[in-house]
């Protein structure tokens, strides 16, 4: 039976808005990624996705509900500080603003070794500006780079920098927020293509946040489909994109472009409905594997 990595329980989180308004960002969440996965959370803008992402890395913390992680429960305090280390150290964060994620006074060489020096980490290759070149060699870099600085790279290497500075810890957990939304078309394809060449090699698990579905169709294992902070549907990635049965997830499948001319002029895009969310439905497995959000079901 598969391992499994991460555990959401009935993740929800609320941010205040003055002393009496508070907006729920996610409402009552679960899903579980095994080890070795990689697992897309797709929505449209505002849906929750990133909130889920910064909750799984502890820079939120949760309203309500549990994240276990490695059989961890990382939103009790207690728990959080027995494991600190392992926690810090074996998840990852990738974020979707190189520009801003990456510190433009420090070169690439200190940027990457920063997190073995925080944590007192010996390089596994000798010394910290080895490990930091040969990271480099592993996201498609020349070490050539090692003493420049971020505001001299361009988008598709800044983000490289920061995928290397996250491997360099040797993850158990990657998440990534949108990694390529603010990369070139062209870019972007090297990009999800380094991720799934790392994957195959490290063996990490991956939780890939995303709204572009055909690159989610590409890489991830499984998908889980984000609305206005619930998730309304999870499968597969074939079986989702073969039978999506929430008509939300119907509507963003229609909406994935068609090469031939032809048939694309002749679809009938799917249109959602608001009156057809129904925001007190609990998730349900109706085929082995497929979970979509439905009324007065049993979870």
């Amino acid at each position: 039976m598969p391992e499994i990595l991460l555990d959401i329980q009935h993740l929800t989180h609320d941010f205040r808005l003055g002393r009496k308004r508070t907006v729920r960002a996610v409402d009552d969440v679960s899903f579980q990624m095994q080890k070795g996965e990689i697992f897309g959370l797709v929505g449209e803008s505002g849906s929750g996705k990133s909130t889920v992402a910064k909750c799984v890395m502890s820079i939120l913390s949760p309203s309500a509900g549990k994240i276990r992680y490695l059989g961890v429960n990382i939103c009790d305090p207690g728990q959080f500080r027995s494991h600190r280390k392992l926690l810090q150290t074996s998840r990852q964060m990738i974020f979707q603003d190189s520009t801003s994620s990456l510190n433009p006074r420090m070169t690439v060489a200190a940027i990457i070794s920063e997190p073995l020096e925080i944590h007192h980490i010996r390089p596994p290759r000798g010394s910290l500006r080895e490990e930091a070149a040969f990271q480099l060699k592993c996201v498609g870099l020349d070490p050539g780079c090692l003493d420049r600085r971020p505001p001299e790279l361009s988008g598709g290497q800044r983000q490289r920098v920061a995928i290397a500075r996250a491997l360099s810890m040797s993850p158990e957990l990657l998440v990534a927020d949108e990694p390529i939304a603010s990369l070139d078309v062209s870019i972007q394809a090297q990009i999800i293509n380094l991720f799934r060449h790392l994957q195959r090699e490290h063996g990490f698990t991956f939780l890939f946040i995303a709204h572009d579905l055909a690159v989610v169709r590409y890489l991830c294992d499984r998908v889980g489909v984000m609305l206005g902070g619930k998730l309304v549907e999870e499968a597969p990635s074939g079986e989702l994109f073969a039978n999506p049965l929430h008509p939300y997830t119907q509507a963003l499948l229609s909406a994935i472009p068609v090469p031939d001319p032809c048939r694309e002029r002749a679809r009938t895009p799917v249109i959602f409905d608001s009156a057809q969310f129904d925001r007190e439905g609990v998730l349900t497995e109706v085929l082995p594997g497929h979970r979509v959000l439905r009324k007065g079901a049993a979870s």
